[in-house]
Formats: C-alpha cells, sequence, structure tokens
C-alpha cells in the first residue's frame, strides 16, 4: 500500500468516526432529554381542516425532538371555550392553543389590522404576509404566551335569513360578527352585535337570536349554518386572524433541542402550511353552498361593490386609533402590512 494511499483511508477512517462519535453524542443527548406530552388545544370540529393542522405541526415537533416532545390534540373545546384559548396557553391549562384575538375586543389591537375589510384576498399568501409582519409586534401584544406563528382564513361574507345587498340593509338586523372588528363595522351600519363563537352559531340563527353571521363558506357547511340560512353574499369581504401561542414556562423548561424543535416549526413558512389548506377548503365550499337547493348566492353590481368598499373606511381610523395609544404608529405598521401583501401577492 502506497503512503498517500494510507493517508488518504486514515483519513476516511478518522472522519467517520467523528462522525459516528457525533451521532451518538447527538443520539445520547437527545435521550438524556425530558420527555414532554404536550397538550395542543382548538375548538373547532375534528374534521375541520386545522385538526390534521395541528397534528401535522406535533408530528413534526416530534420528529425533530427526536420523539421527546410526544403530542396529542384536543379538539371542540374540550380543554376550554374558544374564548379562552389565549389565557390557556398562558396558564398551562394547554401547551400549544388555537386563538381568535378578535374574540376579545381591544385586547389585541395591533394584529387586528387583518381583519379590516377588503385587505387581504388569500389564505395562503395571506398568512405568509401576515406573520411576517406581526413578529415584530407578537412579544409586545402576546406577551404572556411564546408566540407561535399567524394566519387567516379565505374571505368570508354575510350569510343571512334576508337578503343583504348594500350597507343600509344592515340596518335593524342582528348580526354575529366574526371578529370585533366586524362587529364595530355591524354597529357602524346600524345593526346589532349578538356575539357567539363559532361553534354556537347555528344554534343562535335557528332561535333567531341572530339574523345574520359573516362567515368563511367551507365552514358553514362544517358547522351546518347552511341548514339555517338562506341569502348568501358572493362578495370577498374579510378575513379572521388567528395564532398559534404556546405556553412559556413549558418552552422554557425544554432543552436547546427542544427549544429547536419548536421554533423551526413557528415560522412563516409554518403559517402558511397552515393557512393554504384551510383556505382551500374554505374556497370550495361557495361552490357547495351554490349546489344546496334552496340557497340564493348572488354577486354585487359594480355600483353595489362600490358602496360595500367605502362603508369601511372609518374603520381603519379606529384601529388607527387603538394601537396608536399602544404606542405603534398606525401608519407605519400599516405600510409594513401592505408591503408584505404586496410580497406575497395577497393584497386587493
Amino acid at each position: 500500500m502506497g503512503t498517500q494511499t494510507w493517508v488518504r483511508r486514515a483519513t476516511l477512517a478518522t472522519a467517520v468516526g467523528l462522525a459516528s462519535m457525533a451521532l451518538v453524542s447527538s443520539a445520547g443527548a437527545q435521550s438524556r432529554d425530558r420527555v414532554f406530552e404536550l397538550k395542543l388545544s382548538h375548538w373547532v370540529p375534528p374534521n375541520h381542516p386545522l385538526q390534521k393542522a395541528l397534528e401535522d405541526w406535533g408530528a413534526a415537533v416530534e420528529k425533530a425532538s427526536g420523539g421527546t416532545l410526544r403530542y396529542k390534540v384536543f379538539p371542540a373545546q374540550q380543554l376550554g371555550k374558544a374564548f379562552d384559548h389565549y389565557d390557556m396557553a398562558r396558564d398551562g391549562i394547554a401547551d400549544l392553543t388555537y386563538v381568535n384575538p378578535g374574540y376579545q375586543p381591544g385586547r389585541f389591537p395591533i394584529i387586528a389590522a387583518g381583519e379590516l375589510p377588503f385587505l387581504i384576498s388569500d389564505a395562503k399568501g395571506g398568512s405568509e404576509a401576515l406573520d411576517a409582519w406581526y413578529r415584530k409586534y407578537a412579544a409586545r401584544e402576546m406577551k404572556d404566551v411564546k408566540f407561535c406563528l399567524a394566519f387567516v382564513h379565505d374571505p368570508g361574507s354575510f350569510h343571512s335569513n334576508k337578503k343583504i345587498v348594500v350597507p343600509a340593509d344592515i340596518r335593524g338586523l342582528k348580526v354575529r360578527p366574526a371578529h370585533a372588528t366586524m362587529g364595530t363595522f355591524v354597529n357602524l351600519l346600524g345593526g346589532t352585535n349578538v356575539q357567539s363563537s363559532a361553534p354556537e352559531v347555528r344554534d343562535i340563527l335557528e332561535k333567531g337570536v341572530a339574523d345574520s353571521v359573516t362567515f368563511p363558506w367551507g365552514s358553514l357547511v362544517l358547522f351546518g349554518i347552511d341548514k339555517v340560512t338562506r341569502f348568501h353574499m358572493d362578495v370577498p369581504l374579510y378575513v379572521t386572524t388567528f395564532a398559534f401561542v404556546f405556553n412559556k414556562d413549558k418552552y422554557a423548561q425544554m432543552s436547546a433541542t427542544q427549544k429547536k424543535a419548536i421554533d423551526d416549526n413557528c415560522t412563516t413558512e409554518a403559517a402558511g402550511k397552515v393557512g393554504g389548506p384551510w383556505g382551500e377548503f374554505e374556497h370550495e365550499g361557495i361552490a357547495k353552498i351554490k349546489a344546496e337547493a334552496g340557497h340564493d348566492v348572488y354577486a354585487l353590481n359594480e355600483a353595489q361593490l362600490a358602496q360595500w368598499k367605502k362603508a369601511p373606511e372609518p374603520l381603519e381610523k379606529t384601529w388607527a386609533d387603538n394601537v396608536r395609544k399602544v404606542g405603534v404608529d398606525p401608519a407605519a405598521a400599516m405600510k409594513e402590512l401592505k408591503d408584505q401583501l404586496a410580497k406575497h401577492n395577497a393584497g386587493y
């Protein structure tokens, strides 16, 4: 054997040995990590696309942690009411929760920008844009928890027992709004708000407690709301902002490897993976409603649509006033959001 060949083989053997030691060391470190059983909680039915999104998130984290971060998904308000999910993560009732910030008016004014009508047009790109934008503000606004990611659903609209064509038609109606911004919009147009979480909507419409609801299309069928509404305004009016948030204390107890497993799945890319499939599910609901007997799914003409686009103008001023109170420049923040929406092809 020549000297050079011997040296090459020795070098290769050394490299393989070092790599093996590194693998053993890594495996040993993971085996020494404490095992956590993570509770992932949401409040929609288990056949909702969010169930799979959370299962996929948990599986990715479990794999990245070498099996030391295990998970179980608790759907349908098993661990607590929809309105309570942010506080559930804060208090450790669950480890990761699905939050609708707009369920608690005034508590999360910054992220409410995403709720403004005729702003976000696409679920996947809109989720990525909202998430990329909100990361700058999340630590300030959601300081009780570890922010994971933010996302939106496909645009929703009015679904009612009375045909709504122009903004003036809202006057006198009892409307269950999707979130605080739509609630303000309903009041602005002379309607009355009826508060309820998504799982309760069918019941309040069936009992006449509400006349109308703002809701995305696929979930209309999923929650059975198509059974208690007849008229559907086919306009991409608004989206709802959502977040996954994590318990800070549980995260603090984790090893560096485990924290990385969480962090690598709390990204803008992950937000798009949650918002995209859900968005497709919601958008497909339009065709489902049109195919059902007894439903009037109607478009608006240009003059009617122009009225709807003008009517929400005061909402941006209200949003600006609210974020100014918490020390944020509303003009700069809105420009940043619209820039992100343009980057992700998700603005109007």
